[in-house]
């Protein structure tokens, strides 16, 4: 773990400018949204005080929000764990991802412009690296900034914030789900919803919108129901 000074992937803004308990804040929900703390791991207040060199207040704070957020749970004797997801959980993620994704790349076809599509190109190569090199953290992180682009250009702030928080209820997951298949056989339809988008067709860029969250999410309920989500 790094110190509070470390920005997580997609923070907007200088990050030295926020104050204690919003960086905290970043830095642990990056921890958990891209799986560096597994699902069910238990960690004490203190614990993350320490390693992320930051004050008690500025960590119960940033707890706080992230109990909020149905990332974190309180267990007691001053320690939190990530939660463990459930295969009835992942059913319901599935369908309110695919209600709420969909719709956000529908309403992002119309606003997309030729930049905006230059960058998801972007971060769909260096998606396609990570998978290539079998960069579980880089895939994680890209996968994430590819589908938070397109919320962006959504403007839809209401939906693209449910959309956000759905994240860190199944981002552990998806990392157990790596450790189980590696990144050469995890599905996208990245290329199907850059080249709906391109052409302007909402419909097909929410369908390939629901197909890449249908597909990612079966893989994760696969993974719970077999295994009870544990690496």
């Amino acid at each position: 773990m790094g110190s509070i000074g470390d920005a997580a992937p997609g923070t907007p803004g200088n990050p030295a400018k926020a104050p204690a308990h919003e960086l905290v804040y970043q830095r642990l929900r990056s921890q958990i949204l891209f799986g560096e703390m597994a699902p069910g791991q238990a960690v004490t207040i203190q614990g993350l005080a320490e390693s992320l060199a930051a004050g008690m207040t500025p960590v119960r704070e940033a707890i706080r929000r992230l109990i909020s957020d149905g990332a974190l749970v309180f267990q007691g004797n001053r320690r939190v764990s990530v939660p463990l997801l459930t295969a009835a959980d992942a059913e319901q993620l599935i369908y309110v991802r695919k209600s709420i994704e969909s719709e956000l790349a529908r309403r992002a076809t119309s606003r997309m412009r030729p930049a905006d599509l230059v960058r998801l190109d972007g971060i769909d190569r260096a998606v396609d690296a990570a998978i290539s090199a079998g960069d579980v953290t880089g895939y994680l992180q890209r996968n994430y900034e590819f589908h938070a682009a397109i919320y962006a250009v959504a403007d839809a702030s209401i939906m693209a914030d449910l959309a956000d928080r759905l994240w860190l209820r199944f981002g552990p997951s998806l990392r157990v789900v790596c450790g189980r298949f590696g990144t050469q056989n995890l599905p996208d339809r990245h290329k199907d919803m850059l080249a709906a988008l391109g052409r302007g067709d909402a419909e097909a860029a929410a369908r390939a919108m629901r197909q890449d969250v249908e597909q990612g999410m079966q893989m994760v309920a696969g993974v719970l129901t077999g295994a009870g989500g544990e690496e």
